[in-house]
């Protein structure tokens, strides 16, 4: 009986940061596959989809000092798109609570 309580009467607050936090790990994860396929960057949607990536994971750049440039992106861009779930879904379970 108070799980199902919980499960509708829960803060809603909770449902919308963890989706922001999803979709923002999707914007960098969708970068990272954009450039290992070597995705055409003069094309719009490469271009608008790197800038998002590149401005929401601007705190993670040059963590990393690998040789190949394909780690380096996969390493930098991976961290930030991790801590984004990771504290995103923990903030989100915090505000069930209320």
């Amino acid at each position: 009986m108070t799980r199902r309580y919980l499960s509708y009467g829960a803060n809603p607050a909770g449902r919308v940061i963890a989706a922001v936090s999803n979709v923002m790990a999707l914007i960098i994860g969708l970068w990272i596959l954009l450039f290992l396929l070597d995705a055409n960057r003069s094309n719009g949607v490469v271009r608008f989809v790197h800038d998002a990536a590149t401005w929401l994971a601007g705190w993670a750049q040059g963590i990393f000092t690998f040789d190949q440039e394909w780690a380096r992106v996969v390493a930098d861009y991976g961290l930030a798109a991790v801590v984004y779930l990771f504290v995103g879904h923990a903030i989100a379970n915090w505000a069930h609570r209320f």
